[in-house]
């Protein structure tokens, strides 16, 4: 190893530790910390984020990389550290042009605006979070404008969580969807529904974390390798090799909808346990957020929603949850499929959840291309949910504060679950092709058949190629929405009887 390689990975050793340092901070005040503490944790959260970031853009570090670039240093990498090199000199020179002052003043603003919405949700009292909101708004369109000067906000946000992704792509698939999905979901609304009374009923709240357990490790999470907590929103968190955490939220008059928590955030957590060992301390750890969604939803919802998921382990669930004895499988599949608008939407059926997202796209680029402010915001989202799925929110906590990703400056992330959605239909396909039925590997249990395929072509790859990559590589063609069209289509149509 040369002497400045070896001086590159001291410095990536260095930003590994702050990194460890802050995910445990933040897993802590996500999940643990009494509300009196929040502000010592904040502080302490603001510290090592400001430390990093002005370690990560010295003159030194770009001394580092400059180092790195030429090609006598560059052509001896490996292609993982080759990533490491293109990726952190382009995100060098990005945060070297942010004030370190205001990258601090961002962080503080983002964990103070993320427990104001906690509040404002548990209160449904939009009031409390506005100017909060407001402010990560500002700091956002700031923060962009100092990192890109010369290009588009929006594109940037959604080039920063899916590398290569921009709105003119997004555009064209989600109108794809639109077209298709909406005359779909009026087909099903003239169907009766079925009637879910039976799942009425209070479900014990330990009963249910051990369901969510067993699970896990039906669907490939490792235990020696991660653990589970509580928070307000269920999420995943990466610290390292062997450390991948997940959360869920516990309601005691719902059980299903923390199981499906339980196997999204799984899906996650597997994709996370499946990387590569040798990629860690580099860029290919990071993953693009479009594809890392499509295995939490592929888990959720292609397996997961599909009635040859449960066969094998029906009669478990009924052990951890003895109302489920008396709910006949076929029932229980219909209600997991239920079509219906809700407000929610971790709690959407699988084609409604499109529009929950299309909502939020829409809404973000009102935001940050049209100039839309907070105030206006709990109107608009409004009528759009009116627009899409012919309700209309009663108050605050079903409508525009049900989800915390604006809290934290997340504008751009809400379009990764539909792109996830959509590759999940290549991938469906692709996957029977290679492996056949997809319906007999479930009912079978040889649902880790489904896992091995999923970590060889995608999960051990990491973070080391884009979506659109992953889509050419594993599908054999560019991104389109045609394969979950067809999905949804045959799906419901079979379900409803179209």
């Amino acid at each position: 190893m040369s002497e400045k390689l070896e001086r590159f990975r001291e410095y990536l050793n260095q930003m590994e530790q702050y990194k460890q340092i802050m995910a445990q901070l933040e897993w802590d005040m996500q999940t643990q910390t009494p509300k009196k503490g929040y502000d010592y944790k904040i502080d302490a959260i603001t510290y090592f984020s400001g430390e990093r970031f002005r370690i990560a853009t010295s003159e030194e570090t770009g001394k580092l990389f400059e180092e790195m670039e030429a090609p006598e240093e560059y052509e001896a990498l490996d292609d993982a550290m080759k990533l490491t090199v293109r990726r952190g000199k382009r995100d060098y020179d990005r945060n070297k042009r942010v004030p370190a002052d205001f990258y601090e003043e961002m962080v503080r603003a983002s964990n103070v605006s993320g427990k104001a919405w906690e509040e404002a949700k548990q209160k449904s009292d939009y009031g409390l979070f506005c100017p909060h909101l407001q402010k990560m708004i500002d700091y956002t369109r700031r923060y962009v404008a100092y990192m890109e000067p010369d290009k588009e906000v929006y594109d940037t946000l959604l080039d920063m969580y899916e590398e290569g992704m921009d709105s003119a792509v997004i555009d064209r698939l989600f109108l794809q969807m639109k077209e298709e999905l909406v005359p779909l979901f009026r087909k099903i609304m003239e169907k009766p529904e079925p009637d879910n009374g039976c799942f009425a009923g209070d479900y014990d709240i330990n009963r249910q974390k051990e369901l969510q357990a067993y699970l896990l490790s039906y669907i490939g999470f490792d235990k020696e390798a991660g653990v589970t907590g509580e928070s307000e929103h269920p999420f995943t968190m990466e610290f390292g090799p062997g450390d991948v955490r997940v959360t869920n939220h516990f309601d005691r008059h719902d059980a299903v909808n923390a199981m499906f928590s339980a196997i999204h955030e799984g899906g996650h957590a597997i994709f996370e346990q499946g990387i590569n060992p040798a990629y860690v301390k580099t860029a290919a750890v990071d993953i693009g957020m479009a594809v890392h969604e499509s295995q939490s939803r592929f888990y959720e919802n292609i397996l997961g929603r599909n009635i040859n998921f449960w066969k094998p382990v029906y009669d478990k669930v009924g052990e951890y949850l003895p109302q489920f004895r008396d709910i006949p499988l076929d029932t229980f599949y219909r209600e997991i499929n239920h079509v219906r608008p809700s407000f929610i939407r971790t709690a959407a059926d699988e084609l409604t959840y499109c529009f929950h997202i299309i909502l939020r796209y829409e809404l973000e680029k009102a935001i940050f291309r049209d100039g839309v402010n907070a105030e206006e915001l709990p109107g608009l989202w409004n009528d759009k949910m009116e627009e899409l799925l012919g309700i209309r929110p009663q108050n605050d906590a079903e409508g525009i504060l049900q989800d915390m990703h604006w809290s934290d400056g997340s504008f751009g992330y809400f379009p990764t679950y539909l792109l996830g959605t959509i590759f999940d239909g290549m991938f469906l396909e692709t996957m029977e092709q290679e492996l056949g039925s997809v319906d007999t590997l479930l009912s079978d249990g040889r649902i880790g058949e489904i896992t091995g395929w999923l970590h060889e072509k995608i999960h051990k790859h990491g973070g080391m190629r884009t979506a659109a990559e992953t889509i050419r590589e594993v599908c054999g063609q560019e991104m389109t929405a045609e394969p979950i069209i067809r999905y949804f289509k045959k799906k419901y149509t079979a379900i409803y009887g179209l």
